[in-house]
């Protein structure tokens, strides 16, 4: 039972941050082996499942499909990179007490701080329309005597009455839940009996073709796995976690403390591992029908998953479609609340999933305007696939400016304290950052080039 925020002795007599963090309390208190794990769990899971989105699955589907094997070896690289941003952002959110937006407020001017918002909330609703589309045609594949365009309504409005009517709590348990259906990827590579030897050249010797086709597929893999939204999500839901255990007030969430640390990232890694292990084997299948059957062109995320019943069986068609329904589910709320978190601390709103409508007004607009509008992209005749592609494509623009921003606050002393970076982490982060520039660059150095 949370404390009675409303009441000054429960405010006063919660621990703050400094002296024990959330998974820290949550697994001192938990006794049995397995449930101490799935209380370690839970921001970084959510975070590395939300990035297997319908956006990277399409993706993930069209690397595979275009380019065979040759990509594999993107899984061995994004994940220590992931791994490094995503636990620096975790930090931020853990030691300042504030969400990513919110600092990037306190410590830069507007003029900065706004476009990239912008940007964020334009590319999160976009992706958001496309991703409540791939959901309805995935849920047409199980059903096929419901029409797509019938679904789009009912799964926009259920997902939105969950976000701004279910408790934090609910919201965080359904999440968990959800990343499970991105086992199902992992089961249907073993029904395309990929060919080992090609499978681990792939793998281990990376290539790299200096065309537009080809590095505008790897500029949209780092996109959708190293995406901005996840940035805001990750260090939002550190705040999140800490006012649902009580502390209110910034002053009791600033500072956290080693074993917190070094239990985020425990969260962070196995989410970030979870994830590149399922784009692997969503790269893998597709290779190993799809591009094998010289079926090169794929029009929609769900077309992908219909394509391999031919190749595959009925077995793996319906594995990739379940997925990309929990997917979908999972993925949409968090691009909509990632862009009300965003909006709501650059303008200096209040938030919270765990706000009630009346009391957090706009950051519930921001979401249930999002939603709607990427409903309504649905009826406008526009191609989800390659509204999905091109929006990771923007991310990836997006993502190196963020990316700069973030290394910057997480070595500043006056902004984290004794927290800054070490060396290792110091390393990966800006490594990141450089291969995220070099992409973006690569792309445009190319464009137009066969």
């Amino acid at each position: 039972m949370p404390p009675d925020l409303s009441n000054q002795d429960d405010l006063e007599s919660v621990k703050p941050a400094r002296v024990i963090g959330v998974r820290e309390a949550n697994i001192e208190a938990e006794s049995h082996p397995v449930r101490r794990v799935v209380k370690l769990l839970g921001p970084g899971l959510i975070t590395g499942a939300s990035d297997d989105d319908p956006s990277g699955i399409g993706t993930y589907a069209v690397a595979g499909a275009t380019l065979g094997f040759s990509t594999l070896w993107t899984a061995l690289l994004t994940f220590p990179m992931m791994a490094s941003v995503q636990f620096i952002c975790s930090k931020i959110g853990l030691v300042t007490g504030m969400g990513l937006a919110g600092v990037l407020r306190r410590n830069y001017s507007t003029s900065i701080v706004y476009p990239l918002i912008f940007a964020l909330v334009i590319a999160n609703t976009i992706n958001a329309g496309a991703d409540i589309g791939a959901i309805a045609a995935a849920v047409n594949l199980l059903v096929p005597k419901v029409p797509i365009v019938s679904l789009i309504v009912p799964i926009g409005l259920g997902i939105l009455a969950l976000q701004v009517w279910g408790s934090y709590r609910t919201i965080a348990k359904t999440f968990k839940w959800l990343s499970l259906a991105l086992l199902a990827y992992i089961g249907a590579a073993f029904f395309a009996h990929p060919p080992a030897a090609q499978v681990l050249h792939g793998t281990f010797v990376p290539h790299i073709s200096f065309t537009t086709a080809y590095l505008t597929t790897l500029m949209a893999i780092f996109g959708t796995t190293i995406s901005p939204y996840m940035f805001f999500w990750q260090t939002n839901q550190e705040v999140e976690e800490d006012v649902e255990m009580g502390r209110k007030a910034l002053w009791q969430r600033r500072g956290t403390t080693d074993s917190e640390l070094r239990y985020a990232a425990w969260d962070i890694n196995i989410g970030m591992f979870f994830s590149n292990l399922v784009m692997y084997f969503i790269i893998l299948t597709t290779a190993a029908t799809l591009f094998k059957a010289g079926h090169h062109t794929i029009g929609s995320a769900a077309d992908a998953a219909k394509a391999l019943e031919p190749l595959a069986g009925r077995g793996s068609e319906l594995l990739l479609a379940i997925g990309l329904i929990g997917a979908g589910i999972l993925a949409v709320p968090i691009l909509t609340g990632s862009a009300g978190y965003a909006l709501s601390e650059a303008f200096g709103w209040k938030f919270g999933l765990g706000q009630h409508p009346t009391r957090a007004p706009q950051f519930y607009t921001v979401i249930a305007a999002s939603m709607l509008i990427g409903m309504q992209m649905n009826f406008m005749g526009i191609n989800p696939i390659a509204a999905l592609y091109w929006t990771a494509v923007i991310n990836g623009l997006l993502a190196p400016v963020l990316l700069f921003f973030i290394m910057l606050i997480s070595n500043n002393k006056k902004i984290m304290g004794n927290r800054i970076n070490g060396r290792g982490i110091n390393l990966m982060g800006w490594a990141t950052t450089a291969v995220m520039f070099a992409a973006a660059v690569g792309l445009f150095a190319t464009w137009g080039k066969s």
